[in-house]
């Protein structure tokens, strides 16, 4: 995200991204294998990159909008507590919430986001789609790691969410 909590400039632009050469990100992809999106989010990839679909990952779009036929490239829910129920019932990796900010508070409100994982990169947006949109659940978290990429001036941090699902209605 940016540093004032854009994960998105105000016309979807993501050119002010930048991936730092000393981060492994295979790595960090092999600690999954299954990716949550919202619509936008999955609209978006579908828009710029021709499909959803990140190798190795099971894809879950959840919307109430899209029918299942809409998206061969990933499984279809209008329900994100069900589906991330099902999911953890399951053996497996990590799940990732690839994005985006609605859905994010969605998992938030629910109780179900264990940790926050951010890449802060040094650019001030001004404006475009915040991490977590309003109105939004409070949570307490907990600083468990960090690491500052002095390449790029980028930051990772990594988060536990204290109290998971008790969210204020």
């Amino acid at each position: 995200m940016s540093l004032d909590g854009y994960i998105a400039g105000p016309n979807e632009e993501i050119d002010w991204i930048v991936v730092d050469p000393d981060h492994d990100f295979g790595a960090f992809l092999a600690r999954f294998d299954t990716a949550l999106m919202g619509r936008k989010c999955y609209d978006f990839m579908r828009r710029h990159h021709g499909s959803a679909a990140m190798p190795g990952l099971e894809m879950h779009v959840i919307s109430r909008t899209l029918r299942q036929a809409e998206c061969p490239d990933a499984t279809v829910s209008a329900d994100p507590g069900a589906t991330v129920a099902a999911l953890k019932a399951r053996q497996g990796k990590d799940i990732w919430c690839f994005g985006g900010g609605e859905l994010f508070r969605s998992l938030l409100a629910l109780g179900l986001v264990e940790t926050v994982e951010l890449a802060v990169i040094p650019v001030l947006l001004g404006g475009g789609l915040p991490l977590l949109p309003p109105p939004s659940p409070s949570a307490k978290l907990t600083l468990t790691q960090q690491r500052l990429f002095p390449k790029t001036g980028t930051v990772l941090l990594e988060y536990a969410v204290n109290n998971p699902g008790s969210f204020p209605s």
